[in-house]
């Protein structure tokens, strides 16, 4: 194990993390039900199995080809673009 990319992993997703909807809907949970143990563990739960989904899904894209995944994201983001810009159109 290589614990420079597991520490440098580390402050990246802490920081990515801090002031989130993740966090923001933690806190607001934790008020609600007044059982912050089990929403600490709920979360932790879904936190690991949507990061075991991305290594997975990120192990499964580094065979591909650098240009295939540039391309699969670019196609992806434009359609977010274009599926926001759609909805937008129904706002005015």
């Amino acid at each position: 194990m290589d614990w420079k990319i597991a520490a440098a992993t580390f402050v990246l997703m802490f920081l990515a993390e801090l002031g989130d909807k993740t966090q923001l809907l933690v806190f607001a949970r934790t008020t609600e039900t007044g059982a912050p143990v089990s929403v600490f563990v709920g979360a932790t739960l879904a936190l690991a199995l949507s990061t075991a989904l991305g290594v997975l899904l990120g192990g499964a894209v580094s065979r591909l080809p650098d240009w295939t995944v540039r391309l699969a994201a670019g196609l992806v983001f434009t359609g977010f673009g274009l599926w926001t810009l759609w909805g937008l159109r129904r706002c005015f």
